[in-house]
C-alpha cells in the first residue's frame, strides 16, 4: 500500500475515533434533542410569557445535585428566607415533623432550584419545580422522621439553584423524645 493510501486510512480512522468521542461525551443532546442548560435558559427566558417547558413539570433537573458549583449559563438570583432555622422542640420517637421555610426571590432574575437535598435520607425536602419570577415567593416543604432518632438532633437540607452562593442551608432542630428515655438536659 502506498503511503497516501496510509495517510487515507489514517485520517479517516481518526475522524472516526473524534465523531464516536463526540456521539458519546455531550454530542448526543446536539444529535437528539436540547441539552439541560438550554431547556433552563428557554424556561427562564419564558417567564414573560408564562410559557413553562415541560422539563419543569417533572421534578428535579437530571444531572444536578447538592455538590453542584453552578448552573451553566444561567443568569444568577438572590434567594432570602424569612426563616432558615426550625426548632421544633420537643418531639416523640416516631412521628413525622414538618415544616414550610418560606423564601422571596430578592434578585432581579428568575430563581431556578434544581435540587434540595436532607443530610440524612430521614429529612426530606420538597421544592417548587417551576421557576420562581423576581419578587416572587416560595415554599420548601421538609418532613424530618423521628424513628430511631432520640435524643438531641440537628438536619441540614442543602438547597441548590441559579444563586449566589450555589448552595443555601436550612436547618431543622429539636429533641426527640425516645420511647423509654426522658428527655434530655437542655431540651424543652
Amino acid at each position: 500500500m502506498d503511503k497516501s493510501k496510509k495517510i487515507q486510512i489514517g485520517l479517516l480512522v481518526l475522524l472516526a475515533l473524534l465523531i464516536s468521542i463526540n456521539f458519546i461525551g455531550g454530542g448526543i443532546q446536539n444529535w437528539f434533542g436540547k441539552s439541560e442548560g438550554d431547556k433552563i435558559r428557554e424556561s427562564a427566558a419564558g417567564m414573560a410569557s408564562d410559557t413553562r417547558p415541560a422539563a419543569f413539570s417533572t421534578g428535579n433537573i437530571p444531572g444536578t445535585n447538592s455538590n453542584a458549583t453552578e448552573l451553566p449559563n444561567v443568569p444568577v438570583t438572590t434567594i432570602k428566607y424569612d426563616q432558615a432555622t426550625y426548632d421544633f422542640g420537643v418531639a416523640d420517637e416516631g412521628t413525622v415533623v414538618k415544616y414550610r421555610y418560606k423564601f422571596t426571590n430578592t434578585g432581579s432574575e428568575p430563581l431556578i432550584i434544581s435540587n434540595a437535598k436532607g443530610s440524612c435520607g430521614c429529612t426530606v425536602p420538597t421544592w417548587p419545580k417551576q421557576p420562581i419570577p423576581p419578587g416572587g415567593k416560595g415554599e420548601i416543604a421538609v418532613e424530618f422522621d423521628t424513628k430511631g432518632k432520640p435524643g438531641r438532633q440537628t438536619k441540614q437540607v442543602t438547597v441548590t439553584g441559579n444563586t449566589m452562593p450555589t448552595d443555601t442551608h436550612l436547618e431543622i432542630t429539636g429533641e426527640v423524645r425516645g420511647k423509654d428515655q426522658p428527655v434530655t438536659k437542655g431540651g424543652k
